[in-house]
């Protein structure tokens, strides 16, 4: 369902649709006609907001609870308000720079970071950590059998990596001594995240066949040398045991905590943020990968030296208080940035 714009509704609309969605996620009970006629501030009968309420819900901005005459935002109404129609809480951020000790490890730096966003939202903190990359001193490739070559990586402490590449052709080990053979040359003590943006430049002059060898060395070497892979950190997990949104409903926490626990699909909606610039919204289903109708996930990426490493967020209930919580995530990934780049 395609999201609706805010100026595909009259000022008495938006207005209305603002109050009910400020007043749902405060109260978190239905909110009727005559409720809205005193909070909006529009000199409007109960009979003319009633009919407007009627539209957004055609639209499918809000729904009417079978148990009530009141209404309540839909996923697709928070992203309008939250797209469009709402104003942003500042926040002191000098008050929070004390918890980011400077000097203190990088891992200690972030896990203040997952504390600081859920102490502060009152739901889960999490932060996926930053990729740590080495350098490898040369390659080799074995060639194991048609379309089967071993790469063999050294690092340069001496460690070996051993990964195993399928090919779609079969190399000669004469086309495998010279990819090496250019590979170390020209690569040698570089990262392999180096090594791929270098090739897409450098290798355009070179036969296809090697280029291709070369690049799937890169993608294999690349997760081969990746320093114990991404992991998360999670603070605050027991705060959505108390939300009532959350815990009347067993069957989403199970599944939530599901997703805490395996973190592989955590893990992909915030490596999907981190190519993103700013703050992202996730309501609901949206994202795909956090299928829960009841849960919102606000996300931002985070630097070292000028270079995006990781992103961190917030997961709580779809009423949350994306007022507050969207500055306390664009602050935290501010904060721990600084921290963890050296001038």
């Amino acid at each position: 369902m395609a999201r609706i714009d805010h100026m595909q509704l009259d000022i008495r609309a938006q207005t209305l649709l603002k109050a009910l969605v400020e007043r749902y996620i405060a109260d978190g009970q239905p909110v009727g006609s005559r409720s809205l006629a005193k909070i909006s501030g529009l000199d409007l009968s109960p009979a003319t907001i009633r009919n407007i309420m009627s539209d957004l819900e055609e639209l499918g901005l809000v729904a009417s609870p079978h148990t009530s005459a009141g209404r309540v935002p839909t996923p697709r109404g928070y992203r309008l308000f939250v797209d469009s129609l709402l104003t942003v809480q500042s926040i002191d951020e000098s008050s929070l720079e004390s918890r980011f000790q400077s000097g203190a490890s990088s891992q200690k730096i972030i896990a203040s970071a997952a504390q600081v966003l859920s102490s502060l939202s009152q739901f889960a903190g999490v932060v996926l950590t930053p990729r740590r990359e080495m350098h490898f001193q040369q390659i080799e490739f074995l060639r194991l059998s048609e379309k089967r070559i071993l790469l063999v990586i050294v690092a340069p402490d001496g460690d070996v990596q051993n990964r195993l590449m399928l090919t779609d052709i079969d190399y000669t080990p004469a086309q495998l001594v010279q990819a090496a053979n250019y590979i170390n040359q020209h690569y040698a003590g570089l990262s392999f995240d180096d090594v791929r943006i270098r090739l897409k430049e450098e290798l355009k002059q070179l036969q296809t066949d090697m280029t291709r060898l070369m690049q799937a060395a890169v993608e294999v070497g690349s997760d081969a040398m990746t320093s114990g892979g991404e992991d998360i950190v999670i603070s605050g997990e027991r705060n959505l045991l108390s939300i009532e949104d959350l815990s009347s409903n067993m069957s989403s926490l199970r599944k939530l905590f599901d997703i805490f626990e395996q973190k592989t699909t955590l893990t992909a909606l915030l490596d999907m943020s981190s190519k993103a610039t700013g703050v992202q919204i996730f309501i609901g289903g949206e994202s795909q990968l956090m299928p829960l109708e009841s849960m919102s996930v606000v996300t931002a990426p985070y630097e070292a030296n000028g270079k995006i490493v990781g992103t961190l967020g917030v997961i709580g209930p779809t009423r949350m208080a994306y007022e507050r919580v969207i500055p306390i995530v664009d602050i935290t990934a501010r904060l721990l940035s600084n921290a963890l780049s050296h001038p």
